[in-house]
This record gives C-alpha cells, structure tokens and sequence, in this order.
C-alpha cells in the first residue's frame, strides 16, 4: 500500500478508534457489560466495513479509474446490505446491549467520514501528474512569432 494510502487510513481509523473507547466507556458505564460489548461490536464493525471500502476504491481509482463513480455507489450499497444482513443475524440477541450497538455504530461511522473528508481536504493530491521522464525543454508547437 503506498504512503500516500496508509497516511489516509491512519488519518481516518485512528480517531474512530478513540472515539470508539470513548463509546465503549460511555456505553459500559451507562449500561453494563453487554453495553461495553454493544458498544465494541459497533466500533469494530464501522471500522471494518469503511477500511474495506477505502481501500477498495482506492484499488478502483488506481487501475479502473472510468469505474470509480459507480463502484462508490455500488460499495456503499453493499455496505449498508452487510450491514442489513448482520442485523437480522443478531435480531434478538442478548450478547450484547442493541442500542448501545446502534449508538457506537452511527457515531464511528459519522467520525470516519468527517476525518476521511479532513484528510482529504489536508491531502496535497496532484491533479496534474507531474512527468519525470521529459525533458526540461518543452516543445514548441505552433508558429513562432
């Protein structure tokens, strides 16, 4: 993974991840064990299903950039239906506390795309590939008057 890619990650998972102790904390005090648990369930999977699919366009951006549009829209898509999919797995679980589950999930996720649009706005992205193989002498094209 280049730099470039691991600085965005580190700038987007890292405050998640401290959010997510602050969930964990707050979701533990307020109610109990199965809150804390609730509580890291939703932290995690945040995290995991918005890693996955940084890096996933970002894979797109690098080789299929003319299929990058539709494959953000696909993959948030399918984030939210795996999302769908776990709820009705853990419909009426007792492991752990649901709405401090909900409460983590929605805030992780909330947190990772402001320091995902942080990091990209802080980001010195280059919109004009800078080529290293030409020379410093530009052709002149036209007439010369």
């Amino acid at each position: 993974m280049p730099s470039n890619d691991v600085r965005n990650l580190l700038h987007t998972a890292v405050p998640t991840a401290a959010v997510g102790v602050v969930a964990v904390a707050v979701s533990g005090a307020v109610a109990g064990g199965k809150g804390a648990i609730g509580a890291l369930v939703g932290v995690v999977l945040a995290i995991l299903y918005m890693g996955i699919g940084l890096h996933v366009l970002q894979w797109t951006a690098k080789t299929l950039p003319q299929l990058f549009q539709a494959m953000g829209l696909m993959l948030y898509v399918a984030q939210l239906l795996l999302l769908l999919i776990f709820l009705a797995l853990f419909k009426g679980t007792s492991l752990f506390n649901a709405k401090a589950f909900a409460f983590s999930l929605v805030v992780a996720t909330v947190v990772w795309m402001a320091a995902q649009a942080r990091a990209h706005m802080k980001a010195k992205i280059f919109y004009v590939e800078p080529d290293s193989e030409k020379s410093e002498k530009s052709e002149k094209t036209g007439s010369s008057s």
